[in-house]
């Protein structure tokens, strides 16, 4: 079984770079943390094998919910919602992580999905 992480991203927010960068570090932590606590062999496992990730986009907040509500059943998901100190409203949902867990079933839900 392949492991990776999927982080997917809004891409109607119009973030910059760096902000980007800082949403989708939080989405891995966060996410790799919950995927820890529910099986810390498979997670440890994937730190081994290189930390295999992808970074996807959604067009809007409304996507980014639905698939995550979606996906938390299944995988370890970690939804991140912004503090606003910078570009956005507090609270904002800007991305979510989902994984580490078998490739199979992150594609399953992702498949369709263009890369950020």
């Amino acid at each position: 079984m392949a492991l990776k992480q999927a982080i997917v991203m809004r891409s109607d927010l119009d973030l910059g770079k760096g902000k980007i960068a800082a949403q989708t570090a939080h989405a891995s932590l966060s996410a790799f943390r919950k995927a820890e606590l529910a099986d810390k062999w498979l997670a440890r496992r994937w730190e081994a094998e290189g930390q295999k990730k992808v970074v996807l986009k959604v067009g809007s907040e409304s996507e980014l919910l639905t698939l995550y509500e979606q996906m938390k059943r299944e995988i370890p998901c970690a939804l991140i919602r912004d503090a606003g100190h910078t570009q956005v409203e507090p609270g904002t949902a800007t991305c979510f992580g989902a994984g580490p867990a078998d490739e199979a079933k992150i594609d399953k839900y992702t498949k369709e999905l263009k890369l950020l």
